[in-house]
Protein backbone atom coordinates (compact mmCIF):
# COMPACT_ATOMS: atom_id res chain seq x y z
CA UNK A 1 0.00 0.00 0.00
CA UNK A 2 2.74 2.29 0.68
CA UNK A 3 4.15 1.90 -2.93
CA UNK A 4 1.09 2.75 -4.33
CA UNK A 5 0.84 5.47 -2.10
CA UNK A 6 3.73 6.69 -3.13
CA UNK A 7 2.89 6.70 -6.80
CA UNK A 8 5.78 4.15 -7.59
CA UNK A 9 4.90 1.31 -10.03
CA UNK A 10 5.21 -1.80 -9.07
CA UNK A 11 6.72 -4.32 -11.25
CA UNK A 12 4.54 -6.39 -13.93
CA UNK A 13 2.33 -3.17 -13.49
CA UNK A 14 2.74 -1.61 -17.43
CA UNK A 15 -0.59 -3.92 -18.48
CA UNK A 16 -2.62 -1.55 -16.02
CA UNK A 17 -1.41 1.54 -18.11
CA UNK A 18 -3.94 3.99 -19.76
CA UNK A 19 -4.28 3.71 -23.12
CA UNK A 20 -4.29 7.26 -24.02
CA UNK A 21 -0.55 7.47 -22.70
CA UNK A 22 0.57 4.83 -24.99
CA UNK A 23 -0.47 6.36 -28.12
CA UNK A 24 0.99 9.72 -26.91
CA UNK A 25 4.34 7.58 -26.57
CA UNK A 26 4.20 6.62 -29.94
CA UNK A 27 3.43 9.50 -31.33
CA UNK A 28 6.67 10.97 -29.38
CA UNK A 29 8.94 8.32 -30.88
CA UNK A 30 7.79 9.34 -34.72
CA UNK A 31 10.75 11.00 -37.16
CA UNK A 32 10.33 14.63 -37.77
CA UNK A 33 9.50 15.22 -40.76
CA UNK A 34 10.15 18.97 -42.82
CA UNK A 35 6.49 21.22 -42.82
CA UNK A 36 5.28 20.85 -46.64
CA UNK A 37 7.49 23.32 -49.07
CA UNK A 38 6.21 26.71 -49.97
CA UNK A 39 6.95 29.39 -52.29
CA UNK A 40 8.95 30.79 -49.38
CA UNK A 41 11.09 28.19 -48.51
CA UNK A 42 11.60 27.24 -51.99
CA UNK A 43 13.04 31.08 -52.34
CA UNK A 44 15.03 29.88 -49.53
CA UNK A 45 16.77 27.14 -50.58
CA UNK A 46 19.93 27.53 -52.67
CA UNK A 47 20.24 24.66 -54.16
CA UNK A 48 21.48 23.94 -57.62
CA UNK A 49 18.16 22.55 -59.15
CA UNK A 50 16.14 25.19 -57.33
CA UNK A 51 18.84 27.75 -58.76
CA UNK A 52 18.12 26.25 -62.14
CA UNK A 53 14.06 26.95 -62.21
CA UNK A 54 12.22 30.41 -62.38
CA UNK A 55 9.81 31.41 -60.12
CA UNK A 56 6.42 31.65 -61.26
CA UNK A 57 5.68 35.17 -62.69
CA UNK A 58 1.76 36.39 -62.91
CA UNK A 59 2.54 39.55 -64.49
CA UNK A 60 -0.13 42.69 -64.39
CA UNK A 61 -2.21 44.51 -67.12
CA UNK A 62 0.54 46.67 -68.20
CA UNK A 63 2.87 43.75 -68.77
CA UNK A 64 0.65 41.51 -70.15
CA UNK A 65 0.56 44.08 -73.30
CA UNK A 66 4.17 44.01 -73.14
CA UNK A 67 4.12 40.55 -73.79
CA UNK A 68 1.45 41.05 -76.37
CA UNK A 69 3.55 43.57 -78.40
CA UNK A 70 6.79 41.85 -78.52
CA UNK A 71 5.09 38.26 -79.44
CA UNK A 72 3.63 40.66 -82.34
CA UNK A 73 6.90 41.98 -83.37
CA UNK A 74 8.52 38.06 -83.46
CA UNK A 75 5.87 37.34 -85.52
CA UNK A 76 6.63 40.07 -88.06
CA UNK A 77 10.17 39.53 -88.25
CA UNK A 78 9.29 35.77 -88.74
CA UNK A 79 6.63 36.42 -91.96
CA UNK A 80 9.35 38.63 -93.10
CA UNK A 81 12.49 36.24 -92.75
CA UNK A 82 10.47 34.03 -94.13
CA UNK A 83 9.50 36.18 -97.56
CA UNK A 84 13.26 37.21 -97.77
CA UNK A 85 13.53 33.40 -97.79
CA UNK A 86 11.21 32.91 -100.79
CA UNK A 87 11.93 35.54 -102.37
CA UNK A 88 15.64 34.33 -102.95
CA UNK A 89 14.70 31.38 -103.78
CA UNK A 90 12.59 32.78 -106.27
CA UNK A 91 15.04 35.19 -107.91
CA UNK A 92 17.24 33.99 -110.84
CA UNK A 93 20.06 33.65 -110.74
CA UNK A 94 22.36 36.08 -111.17
CA UNK A 95 24.31 37.24 -114.46
CA UNK A 96 28.08 36.44 -114.55
CA UNK A 97 28.49 40.71 -115.27
CA UNK A 98 27.01 40.62 -111.75
CA UNK A 99 28.73 38.35 -109.91
CA UNK A 100 31.63 39.80 -111.09
CA UNK A 101 30.72 43.34 -110.12
CA UNK A 102 30.14 42.20 -106.89
CA UNK A 103 33.64 40.22 -106.07
CA UNK A 104 35.25 43.17 -107.80
CA UNK A 105 33.34 45.59 -104.98
CA UNK A 106 34.35 42.80 -102.51
CA UNK A 107 38.18 43.15 -103.55
CA UNK A 108 37.84 46.98 -103.22
CA UNK A 109 37.06 47.18 -100.04
CA UNK A 110 39.95 45.04 -99.25
CA UNK A 111 42.25 47.17 -101.16
CA UNK A 112 40.93 50.82 -99.22
CA UNK A 113 40.88 53.87 -99.93
CA UNK A 114 42.75 56.33 -100.54
CA UNK A 115 45.29 54.79 -102.70
CA UNK A 116 48.92 55.75 -103.99
CA UNK A 117 50.06 54.98 -107.53
CA UNK A 118 53.46 53.23 -107.92
CA UNK A 119 55.80 51.97 -110.64
CA UNK A 120 56.93 48.29 -110.13
CA UNK A 121 60.64 47.90 -110.99
CA UNK A 122 61.58 44.11 -109.68
CA UNK A 123 59.86 40.91 -108.94
CA UNK A 124 61.29 39.18 -106.12
CA UNK A 125 59.06 36.13 -106.29
CA UNK A 126 54.99 35.56 -106.14
CA UNK A 127 54.47 37.37 -103.03
CA UNK A 128 57.12 40.03 -102.80
CA UNK A 129 58.66 42.89 -105.21
CA UNK A 130 60.15 45.98 -105.13
CA UNK A 131 58.77 49.56 -106.08
CA UNK A 132 59.10 53.18 -106.90
CA UNK A 133 56.77 56.08 -105.49
CA UNK A 134 56.73 59.57 -107.38
CA UNK A 135 59.02 60.66 -104.55
CA UNK A 136 61.90 59.14 -104.98
CA UNK A 137 62.59 56.25 -103.24
CA UNK A 138 62.22 52.43 -103.50
CA UNK A 139 60.36 49.83 -101.36
CA UNK A 140 60.15 46.29 -100.44
CA UNK A 141 56.62 45.41 -100.39
CA UNK A 142 54.33 42.53 -100.56
CA UNK A 143 51.32 41.16 -102.91
CA UNK A 144 48.28 40.76 -102.27
CA UNK A 145 47.04 37.46 -102.89
CA UNK A 146 43.79 38.86 -105.21
CA UNK A 147 46.22 40.69 -107.47
CA UNK A 148 46.40 39.13 -110.93
CA UNK A 149 50.33 37.96 -111.43
CA UNK A 150 50.08 37.75 -115.17
CA UNK A 151 49.30 41.77 -115.65
CA UNK A 152 52.94 41.94 -112.97
CA UNK A 153 55.68 42.88 -115.10
CA UNK A 154 58.62 45.64 -114.61
CA UNK A 155 57.93 49.18 -115.41
CA UNK A 156 53.79 48.62 -114.76
CA UNK A 157 52.06 50.82 -112.91
CA UNK A 158 50.38 49.35 -109.56
CA UNK A 159 47.93 50.75 -107.05
CA UNK A 160 49.46 50.72 -103.60
CA UNK A 161 47.74 50.76 -99.94
CA UNK A 162 48.14 54.18 -98.48
CA UNK A 163 49.40 53.06 -95.11
CA UNK A 164 51.49 49.53 -95.81
CA UNK A 165 52.55 50.07 -99.59
CA UNK A 166 51.16 47.02 -100.41
CA UNK A 167 50.33 46.29 -104.12
CA UNK A 168 46.20 45.68 -104.02
CA UNK A 169 46.11 46.34 -108.01
CA UNK A 170 47.38 46.54 -111.24
CA UNK A 171 46.87 50.00 -113.54
CA UNK A 172 46.46 47.98 -116.93
CA UNK A 173 45.95 51.21 -119.09
CA UNK A 174 49.45 52.55 -117.95
CA UNK A 175 47.27 56.15 -118.15
CA UNK A 176 49.42 58.88 -116.02
CA UNK A 177 47.05 59.41 -113.30
CA UNK A 178 47.86 63.55 -113.98
CA UNK A 179 46.40 63.40 -117.33
CA UNK A 180 43.33 60.91 -115.81
CA UNK A 181 42.65 64.31 -113.56
CA UNK A 182 42.36 66.35 -116.56
CA UNK A 183 39.81 64.86 -118.26
CA UNK A 184 36.34 66.64 -117.47
CA UNK A 185 33.94 63.95 -116.30
CA UNK A 186 31.35 66.80 -116.51
CA UNK A 187 30.78 69.26 -119.29
CA UNK A 188 31.06 73.13 -118.26
CA UNK A 189 27.92 74.91 -117.88
CA UNK A 190 28.89 77.90 -119.57
CA UNK A 191 27.18 78.28 -123.47
CA UNK A 192 27.62 80.50 -126.20
CA UNK A 193 24.63 82.44 -124.84
CA UNK A 194 26.15 83.29 -121.67
CA UNK A 195 29.29 85.24 -123.90
CA UNK A 196 28.93 88.66 -124.42
CA UNK A 197 29.57 90.11 -128.35
CA UNK A 198 32.38 88.23 -129.48
CA UNK A 199 30.63 87.31 -132.51
CA UNK A 200 33.28 87.13 -134.82
CA UNK A 201 35.80 85.22 -132.49
CA UNK A 202 32.75 82.20 -131.57
CA UNK A 203 31.99 82.01 -136.01
CA UNK A 204 36.10 80.99 -136.00
CA UNK A 205 36.07 78.53 -133.01
CA UNK A 206 33.56 77.05 -134.20
CA UNK A 207 35.12 76.58 -138.17
CA UNK A 208 38.27 75.59 -136.64
CA UNK A 209 37.58 73.40 -133.85
CA UNK A 210 33.67 72.47 -133.52
CA UNK A 211 32.54 72.01 -137.23
CA UNK A 212 35.64 69.51 -137.91
CA UNK A 213 34.56 67.45 -135.34
CA UNK A 214 30.62 66.76 -135.81
CA UNK A 215 30.95 67.39 -139.28
CA UNK A 216 33.99 66.23 -140.88
CA UNK A 217 32.42 65.68 -144.19
CA UNK A 218 31.75 68.75 -145.21
CA UNK A 219 35.32 69.51 -145.40
CA UNK A 220 36.56 66.05 -147.32
CA UNK A 221 33.73 67.60 -150.03
CA UNK A 222 35.61 70.84 -150.05
CA UNK A 223 39.44 69.04 -150.57
CA UNK A 224 40.84 70.66 -147.51
CA UNK A 225 42.25 70.08 -144.15
CA UNK A 226 40.65 71.35 -141.06
CA UNK A 227 42.88 73.26 -139.00
CA UNK A 228 44.73 71.12 -135.96
CA UNK A 229 44.54 73.78 -133.52
CA UNK A 230 43.96 77.62 -133.00
CA UNK A 231 45.42 80.00 -130.46
CA UNK A 232 43.30 82.75 -128.29
CA UNK A 233 45.15 85.63 -127.20
CA UNK A 234 44.19 89.44 -125.66
CA UNK A 235 44.72 91.24 -123.02
CA UNK A 236 43.22 89.33 -119.18
CA UNK A 237 39.71 89.24 -118.95
CA UNK A 238 38.20 89.59 -122.57
CA UNK A 239 36.84 85.83 -122.42
CA UNK A 240 39.42 83.28 -123.67
CA UNK A 241 38.96 80.84 -121.17
CA UNK A 242 34.86 81.47 -121.28
CA UNK A 243 34.75 80.87 -125.06
CA UNK A 244 36.85 77.66 -124.44
CA UNK A 245 34.19 76.60 -121.45
CA UNK A 246 31.10 76.87 -124.22
CA UNK A 247 33.58 75.09 -126.77
CA UNK A 248 33.02 72.31 -124.43
CA UNK A 249 29.92 72.61 -123.49
CA UNK A 250 28.57 72.35 -127.12
CA UNK A 251 30.75 69.20 -128.49
CA UNK A 252 30.23 65.77 -127.37
CA UNK A 253 33.96 65.26 -127.71
CA UNK A 254 36.60 64.40 -124.74
CA UNK A 255 37.90 68.11 -123.37
CA UNK A 256 41.08 67.61 -121.55
CA UNK A 257 42.09 71.08 -119.45
CA UNK A 258 45.89 71.29 -118.48
CA UNK A 259 47.88 74.53 -117.57
CA UNK A 260 50.73 75.38 -118.82
CA UNK A 261 52.49 75.40 -115.35
CA UNK A 262 51.58 71.77 -114.91
CA UNK A 263 53.65 70.46 -118.16
CA UNK A 264 56.95 71.72 -115.65
CA UNK A 265 57.95 69.36 -113.72
CA UNK A 266 60.57 68.58 -110.80
CA UNK A 267 61.91 65.45 -112.31
CA UNK A 268 64.16 65.53 -115.33
CA UNK A 269 62.29 63.62 -118.55
CA UNK A 270 58.58 64.03 -116.69
CA UNK A 271 57.46 66.86 -118.57
CA UNK A 272 58.01 65.58 -122.22
CA UNK A 273 56.98 62.34 -120.95
CA UNK A 274 53.49 63.80 -119.62
CA UNK A 275 52.83 65.48 -122.90
CA UNK A 276 53.13 62.23 -124.56
CA UNK A 277 50.64 61.08 -122.30
CA UNK A 278 48.27 63.81 -122.38
CA UNK A 279 48.22 63.30 -125.92
CA UNK A 280 48.06 59.53 -126.34
CA UNK A 281 44.91 59.73 -124.11
CA UNK A 282 43.46 62.12 -126.27
CA UNK A 283 44.29 59.71 -129.07
CA UNK A 284 42.15 56.96 -127.44
CA UNK A 285 38.97 59.58 -126.58
CA UNK A 286 38.94 60.67 -129.88
CA UNK A 287 37.36 62.63 -130.74
CA UNK A 288 38.62 65.10 -128.31
CA UNK A 289 39.92 68.28 -127.76
CA UNK A 290 43.17 69.99 -125.86
CA UNK A 291 42.76 72.89 -123.69
CA UNK A 292 45.87 74.47 -122.99
CA UNK A 293 45.99 77.50 -120.71
CA UNK A 294 48.75 79.76 -120.28
CA UNK A 295 50.94 78.21 -123.03
CA UNK A 296 53.68 80.81 -121.83
CA UNK A 297 54.70 79.08 -119.44
CA UNK A 298 56.44 76.32 -121.44
CA UNK A 299 56.09 78.04 -125.06
CA UNK A 300 58.54 80.98 -124.71
CA UNK A 301 61.67 82.16 -127.08
CA UNK A 302 64.41 79.65 -126.78
CA UNK A 303 67.64 81.26 -125.72
CA UNK A 304 70.80 79.13 -124.68
CA UNK A 305 70.83 78.92 -121.25
CA UNK A 306 73.44 77.33 -118.77
CA UNK A 307 70.23 76.57 -116.30
CA UNK A 308 68.78 73.02 -116.46
CA UNK A 309 65.40 73.96 -115.57
CA UNK A 310 65.03 75.94 -118.28
CA UNK A 311 66.61 73.72 -120.76
CA UNK A 312 63.90 71.27 -119.20
CA UNK A 313 60.90 73.61 -120.39
CA UNK A 314 62.74 73.61 -123.56
CA UNK A 315 62.56 70.10 -123.60
CA UNK A 316 58.87 70.39 -122.82
CA UNK A 317 58.36 72.82 -125.79
CA UNK A 318 60.20 70.25 -128.30
CA UNK A 319 58.00 67.49 -127.32
CA UNK A 320 55.14 69.68 -127.27
CA UNK A 321 56.17 70.52 -131.14
CA UNK A 322 56.53 66.66 -132.12
CA UNK A 323 52.84 66.37 -130.92
CA UNK A 324 51.12 69.47 -132.89
CA UNK A 325 53.36 68.15 -136.25
CA UNK A 326 55.12 64.89 -136.62
CA UNK A 327 55.13 62.29 -138.78
CA UNK A 328 52.17 60.36 -136.97
CA UNK A 329 48.63 61.63 -137.18
CA UNK A 330 46.54 62.61 -134.59
CA UNK A 331 42.97 61.88 -135.83
CA UNK A 332 40.20 63.68 -134.64
CA UNK A 333 42.26 66.01 -131.97
CA UNK A 334 42.04 69.40 -131.65
CA UNK A 335 44.33 72.09 -129.47
CA UNK A 336 43.23 74.82 -128.20
CA UNK A 337 45.97 77.67 -126.58
CA UNK A 338 45.32 80.66 -124.65
CA UNK A 339 47.58 83.40 -123.75
CA UNK A 340 47.97 86.67 -122.82
CA UNK A 341 51.28 87.29 -124.53
CA UNK A 342 51.62 86.01 -127.88
CA UNK A 343 54.35 87.97 -128.63
CA UNK A 344 56.82 85.94 -126.18
CA UNK A 345 55.83 82.66 -127.48
CA UNK A 346 58.29 80.74 -129.72
CA UNK A 347 57.73 81.23 -133.71
CA UNK A 348 58.07 77.45 -134.45
CA UNK A 349 54.96 76.59 -132.01
CA UNK A 350 52.36 79.26 -133.52
CA UNK A 351 53.57 78.78 -137.36
CA UNK A 352 50.69 77.41 -139.93
CA UNK A 353 50.65 73.86 -139.93
CA UNK A 354 51.02 73.24 -135.74
CA UNK A 355 48.63 76.27 -134.90
CA UNK A 356 46.28 77.51 -137.89
CA UNK A 357 44.42 80.22 -137.02
CA UNK A 358 45.19 82.91 -134.73
CA UNK A 359 41.98 84.45 -132.98
CA UNK A 360 42.32 87.75 -131.08
CA UNK A 361 39.99 89.14 -128.04
CA UNK A 362 40.22 92.78 -128.33
CA UNK A 363 38.24 95.27 -125.53
CA UNK A 364 35.07 95.12 -125.69
CA UNK A 365 33.22 98.18 -127.72
CA UNK A 366 30.38 99.86 -126.92
CA UNK A 367 27.80 97.08 -128.53
CA UNK A 368 29.67 94.34 -126.41
CA UNK A 369 29.61 96.56 -123.56
CA UNK A 370 26.13 96.94 -124.11
CA UNK A 371 25.33 92.84 -124.20
CA UNK A 372 27.97 92.39 -120.98
CA UNK A 373 25.77 94.61 -119.03
CA UNK A 374 22.78 93.48 -119.72
CA UNK A 375 24.00 89.52 -119.03
CA UNK A 376 25.26 90.16 -115.47
CA UNK A 377 22.35 92.85 -114.24
CA UNK A 378 19.50 90.68 -115.93
CA UNK A 379 18.84 88.97 -112.42
CA UNK A 380 19.39 91.68 -110.22
CA UNK A 381 16.93 94.21 -108.60
CA UNK A 382 17.90 97.60 -110.13
CA UNK A 383 16.85 100.91 -108.78
CA UNK A 384 14.59 102.93 -110.73
CA UNK A 385 17.85 105.94 -111.16
CA UNK A 386 20.23 102.92 -112.74
CA UNK A 387 20.64 104.17 -116.47
CA UNK A 388 22.95 101.19 -117.63
CA UNK A 389 23.45 103.50 -120.74
CA UNK A 390 25.61 105.75 -119.08
CA UNK A 391 27.87 103.08 -118.08
CA UNK A 392 28.28 102.06 -121.61
CA UNK A 393 29.11 104.84 -123.11
CA UNK A 394 31.62 106.12 -121.12
CA UNK A 395 35.58 105.95 -122.46
CA UNK A 396 37.17 103.74 -120.03
CA UNK A 397 39.45 100.39 -120.72
CA UNK A 398 37.28 98.02 -118.77
CA UNK A 399 36.95 94.32 -120.21
CA UNK A 400 34.90 91.71 -119.92
CA UNK A 401 35.66 90.42 -116.26
CA UNK A 402 36.16 94.25 -115.37
CA UNK A 403 32.03 94.56 -116.31
CA UNK A 404 31.28 91.46 -113.80
CA UNK A 405 33.62 93.31 -110.84
CA UNK A 406 31.47 96.17 -111.43
CA UNK A 407 28.40 94.44 -111.03
CA UNK A 408 29.08 92.21 -108.69
CA UNK A 409 30.68 95.49 -106.20
CA UNK A 410 27.53 97.27 -106.75
CA UNK A 411 25.25 94.44 -105.56
CA UNK A 412 27.96 94.12 -102.38
CA UNK A 413 27.55 97.60 -101.93
CA UNK A 414 23.55 97.81 -101.79
CA UNK A 415 24.11 94.18 -99.43
CA UNK A 416 26.28 96.29 -96.84
CA UNK A 417 23.15 99.10 -96.82
CA UNK A 418 21.03 96.22 -96.13
CA UNK A 419 19.34 97.64 -99.40
CA UNK A 420 18.21 94.78 -101.77
CA UNK A 421 18.25 97.63 -104.97
CA UNK A 422 21.26 98.81 -106.17
CA UNK A 423 21.09 102.47 -107.02
CA UNK A 424 23.14 104.12 -109.45
CA UNK A 425 25.34 105.60 -106.26
CA UNK A 426 26.30 101.81 -106.35
CA UNK A 427 27.57 101.07 -110.04
CA UNK A 428 29.89 104.76 -109.52
CA UNK A 429 31.16 103.58 -106.66
CA UNK A 430 31.66 99.89 -108.03
CA UNK A 431 33.28 101.35 -111.27
CA UNK A 432 35.50 103.30 -109.75
CA UNK A 433 36.86 100.95 -107.56
CA UNK A 434 37.40 98.46 -110.22
CA UNK A 435 39.38 101.08 -112.36
CA UNK A 436 41.50 102.13 -109.06
CA UNK A 437 42.24 98.61 -108.55
CA UNK A 438 43.01 98.36 -111.93
CA UNK A 439 45.25 100.77 -112.32
CA UNK A 440 47.04 100.44 -109.09
CA UNK A 441 47.81 96.94 -109.67
CA UNK A 442 45.41 95.37 -106.87
CA UNK A 443 44.43 92.04 -107.51
CA UNK A 444 41.06 92.14 -109.12
CA UNK A 445 39.22 89.25 -106.75
CA UNK A 446 40.33 91.58 -103.59
CA UNK A 447 37.32 93.55 -102.22
CA UNK A 448 38.70 96.38 -100.08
Amino acid sequence: MGNAASGLTPPGGQGNQNPNDKDKKEQQKKKWEPPLPTRVGKKKRRGPSAASKLPPVYPTTRCRLRLYKQERIKDYLLLEEEFIQNQERVKPETSLEEKNEEDRSKVDDLRGSPMAVGTMEEIIDDDHAIISTASGPEFYVSIMSYVDKDLLEPGCQVLLHHKTQSIVGVLQDDADPMVSVMKLDKAPTESYADIGGLETQIQEIKESVELPLTHPELYEEMGIKPPKGVILYGVPGTGKTLLAKAVANQTSATFLRIVGSELIQKYLGDGPKLVRELFRVAEEHAPSIIFIDEIDAVGTKRYDSTSGGEREIQRTMLELLNQLDGFDTRGDVKVIMATNRIETLDPALIRPGRIDRKIEFPLPDVKTKRHIFKLHTSRMSLAEDVDLEEFVMTKDDLSGADIKAVCTEAGLLALRERRMRVTKADFSSAREKVLYRKNEGTPEGLYL
